[in-house]
């Protein structure tokens, strides 16, 4: 009988791995890529609003600063070496004056970029030229005068209000006697001037040139360049008489536009013709980032390569002249007060988020932990092992990051994209290696099953000693450096609050088990078995508690950080705010010397003001035998003291300035310390600007006071002046909310009013500012969403364990709210480690870097001189309310996880902690 053919085996194709692992756990890798995602898009936008923010706080400043600053000037003067009239015409003529424009924007040097829409070149006459017309306004008897200028482009910059263009007929040369101009609307009604005027001025050995008025015009931009790089070309000015003492002489000096192909007719002028370029800086193309080019391309065209470049292909007495250097210079302070102060913040929450995508690759290594050990005892290699993850992970990493950082590109447009894409590579890498690391190093010998990690029974290692000890040498001796170099410790100033809290961090850990040891005796000798138990749980938590506490710690300390410098920025300003004001409004005489009778009454009805204290001031009163005036407040002793009490500047006793009833009597002054020093306690008489005199005594001395500002001051009762001295000459009004356009109203015109408001709200002057406080909020706040994920983890991680153990202490007879009792007692301990130790590091990290810190360039960088330096101290509300967020957030899980764990079966839990 013939054999059996046997059919062969097909053998199975295994599922692929990645897919496999996916499938399996889906929750855990949409979890995964939306951490990544998010993390990504707040990396990715970090740097974008950094540069979006420097880029408008610079372009803010060069458009803030006048056309006649920021304009770069090169000028030369006619060409002294021409062989004929004819080429000295021909330099002047249009088509020469544009060669070389082009050859010296050649010569511009990027990044520094031109705006030719408000650029232009022509040639002025260098000398005021007298018009002796009978027409021309003559406000002193002086005649006045005008430049001559041939402008090009004038009819792309301006309208056409009267008349028409002029033009050049025929070949204007040297020797013409008669062309036509044009002035500015502004020129026009303060000359007098109108179309078919006709101007003389003088001429060089001959008739006077004639200039014919054929237009008047308007211009499109006044305030671009184009017009106001040099003012005089739009409005005309009352000039003084050089040397004419305090009240001189003037007369009136404007431009005469002519057409650029009548530049050579400048020539038979007095004027000493000019030829001259300006080109506008275009403040949209310029970029932050790249302020220390800028300014180098700026001072080479001043006195560089550039400007031998432009002397070259002009002429050998070329000059460059312009104020953009300084411009930037100032801008650059600014951001240089402002980047170290976004930069703790941009470390600390970026290592917040490292430590979270470490966390949660620790998380799914100790889910699998089973798994992986089972690979490694059936034979998997390390490298095979940590290859399939490291794969299986960048399959969910790679386009979540990619997602994330196209959702940054999308919601902050702007800014650079290579730092993004950058950061978002980062941040992915970083996702895709915690877990294959982590597994490998747990799994680096092949075990199935491992000891416990108890903190308070498992001696850290020698090698963990040693790595530990040698990140708490270099974190230490890297914050005595900073320590000792203050502001000038570079980098050091941004990582601070990462340093302390590495340090705060190691040593919590260590120190954490003793007080557990130390409690776990006598907690054993109370009655019932929640406390004891609760005690030995937070024992038995896991020893590698480092990541999560630094986490914690680190976005605990960037959080009172910040919140410490937007606290002192806030305080800044409003304190700067009433320095200027006095009060929260102030009412003062503008037109006349006292306000109007009545107003005081009126002003009290305003909706917002709560209180009111009347002021005479005599701002030229005069101690004897001093040449120097003082000046010398009059108040109401008691609405005084309320109004110093509330502010707090210079406080004082009411009785303390109150006058003595004796007519005659020596009147109690309260004195700046300037004034203290130069009189003493003696009596001596002042003279008022009344012209009445007053015999005062220093009885109070205080650094400010409301009435005036300054440094030098004195301060009496009102009550024992003159009538006239006394007349309220301001009002300083206190309330919550004070109706500035009531105030305004009921002020009228003679009076000037002030808001404490809206002098705080002037400090923030540049978008250099306000965008780093929003950028540094939004790290401070992602830095505290980074926290409390990093407690959730550090909970997640126990989360199984837990539920298992309390469905088994429940068959032994444990009732809800013992287990909810349990529960909170057992987190407890690492909230409250994390709470302290947060505050305590938090608190640290702000006197560490106070001596290097000034926020008086992100405060008051519109008027730095407004008040004291702003230096930067603790906030106790930035230090406690982060701390015990975290504190509530631990209590609130561990008691959500007992509720949530007593509604459901104890027989699942069970089988799920027999699974473990």
């Amino acid at each position: 009988m013939p054999a059996l053919r046997s059919t062969p085996r097909v053998p199975a194709v295994p599922a692929p791995w990645i897919r496999t692992r996916l499938r399996a756990a889906p929750a855990a890798a949409c979890a995964l890529a939306l951490l990544v995602a998010l993390t990504a898009a707040l990396a990715a936008a970090f740097p974008r609003a950094v540069d979006r923010y420097e880029d408008a706080g610079l372009a803010h400043a060069v458009e803030r600063a006048t056309p006649g600053r920021t304009t770069l000037w090169v000028a030369a003067p006619a060409p002294d070496g021409a062989s004929s009239v004819q080429e000295l015409e021909q330099s002047l003529r249009r088509d020469a004056l544009g060669a070389r424009n082009r050859k010296i924007l050649a010569a511009v040097r990027a990044p520094l970029s031109v705006d030719p829409a408000q650029s232009t070149y022509g040639v002025r006459t260098f000398e005021e030229l007298e018009a002796p017309d009978a027409w021309l306004p003559r406000p002193y008897g002086l005649p006045a005068r005008v430049f001559l200028a041939t402008q090009a482009r004038l009819g792309e910059h301006s309208r056409l209000h009267a008349g028409r263009l002029p033009r050049a007929t025929g070949r204007v040369t040297a020797t013409t006697a008669a062309v036509e101009g044009a002035v500015t609307t502004e020129t026009a009604k303060a000359l007098h001037v109108q179309v078919g005027r006709v101007l003389h001025v003088p001429a060089a050995g001959r008739p006077a040139l004639t200039v014919r008025i054929t237009g008047i015009v308007a211009p499109r931009t006044p305030d671009g360049a184009y017009w106001s790089a040099d003012s005089l070309l739009r409005s005309p000015t009352l000039k003084p008489v050089p040397g004419g003492g305090t009240d001189p002489l003037r007369y009136w000096l404007g431009t005469v536009l002519l057409p650029p192909d009548a530049a050579p007719a400048l020539l038979g002028t007095r004027g000493s013709p000019q030829r001259y370029w300006r080109f506008a800086p275009d403040a949209a193309a310029l970029h932050g980032r790249d302020i220390a080019a800028l300014k180098s391309s700026v001072a080479s065209l001043e006195s560089g390569p550039a400007l031998r470049e432009v002397r070259s292909a002009v002429d050998p007495n070329a000059d460059a002249d312009t104020d953009l250097d300084t411009v930037l210079t100032t801008y650059d302070g600014l951001r240089s007060g402002v980047s170290p102060l976004v930069a703790v913040a941009a470390f600390g929450t970026g290592t917040v988020a490292a430590v979270i995508l470490a966390m949660a690759g620790g998380l799914a290594a100790d889910r699998r932990r089973s798994e992986l050990a089972l690979l490694r005892a059936r034979g998997a290699s390390l490298r095979g092992m940590a290859g399939r993850l490291l794969a299986e992970t960048a399959v969910v990493a790679l386009p979540a990051g990619a997602l994330g950082l196209l959702a940054a590109v999308r919601a902050v447009p702007g800014g650079r994209l290579l730092p993004a894409l950058a950061a978002a590579l980062a941040v992915t890498l970083v996702a895709c290696a915690a877990l294959p690391a982590r597994a490998a190093a747990a799994h680096r010998v092949v075990r199935v099953h491992s000891g416990r990690q108890d903190v308070t029974a498992r001696r850290p290692s020698r090698r963990r000693t040693v790595a530990e000890l040698t990140v708490l040498a270099g974190a230490a001796a890297a914050v005595e450096t900073l320590r000792r170099q203050g502001g000038d410790g570079g980098q050091l100033v941004s990582v601070a609050p990462v340093l302390v809290a590495v340090i705060a961090a190691l040593v919590l850990v260590r120190l954490y088990p003793w007080p557990l040891r130390g409690l776990a005796r006598p907690a054993g000798r109370l009655r019932g078995v929640v406390g004891p138990l609760s005690l030995a749980r937070a024992g038995r938590s896991s020893a590698s508690a480092v990541l999560p506490l630094l986490a914690l710690l680190t976005a605990l300390t960037t959080a009172a950080f910040g919140g410490s410098v937007l606290a002192g920025v806030r305080e800044t300003r409003d304190h700067a705010a009433l320095l200027a004001v006095g009060a929260d409004a102030r009412v003062e005489a503008q037109t006349t010397t006292v306000l109007p009778a009545g107003l005081a009454d009126r002003v009290r009805r305003v909706p917002g003001v709560r209180s009111l204290a009347e002021v005479s001031i005599s701002y030229q009163a005069t101690p004897a035998d001093s040449p120097a005036s003082v000046p010398v407040a009059g108040v109401g002793p008691a609405d005084y003291a309320a109004l110093t009490a509330r502010t707090g500047l210079g406080a004082l006793p009411a009785s303390a300035l109150r006058a003595p009833a004796a007519s005659g009597a020596v009147l109690p002054a309260l004195a700046s310390p300037a004034v203290a020093r130069t009189y003493g306690t003696r009596p001596f008489p002042v003279r008022l600007d009344d012209g009445s005199t007053v015999t005062v005594r220093i009885a109070l001395v205080r650094e400010r006071t409301p009435a005036v500002p300054g440094d030098r001051f004195l301060v009496v009762d009102r009550g024992a002046l003159t009538p006239e001295a006394a007349r309220p000459a301001a009002l300083l009004l206190t309330g919550d909310h004070i109706d500035g356009a009531a105030l305004r109203r009921t002020a009228g015109g003679t009076a000037g009013v002030q808001l404490r408001s809206e002098v705080r709200a002037g400090y923030v002057d540049s978008p250099l500012q306000s965008g780093a406080e929003d950028v540094y909020t939004a790290a401070v706040l992602a830095g505290a969403g980074y926290a409390v994920l990093a407690l959730l983890l550090s909970l997640l991680r126990a989360a199984p364990e837990r539920t298992a153990l309390l469905a088994r202490l429940r068959t032994m007879g444990l009732t809800r709210a013992q287990a909810r009792r349990l529960l909170i007692l057992e987190s407890v301990p690492q909230a409250v480690l994390a709470t302290a130790g947060g505050a305590l590091t938090a608190w640290a990290a702000v006197r560490l870097l106070a001596p290097g810190i000034d926020l008086t360039a992100i405060a008051l960088a519109a008027n730095p001189s407004a008040g004291p330096p702003a230096a930067l101290h603790t906030d106790a509300l930035s230090l406690v309310i982060p701390a015990l967020a975290v504190l509530a957030v631990a209590v609130g899980v561990a008691a959500a996880q007992a509720w949530w764990t007593g509604r459901r079966g104890a027989v699942r839990e069970l089988r799920v902690g027999d699974a473990r």
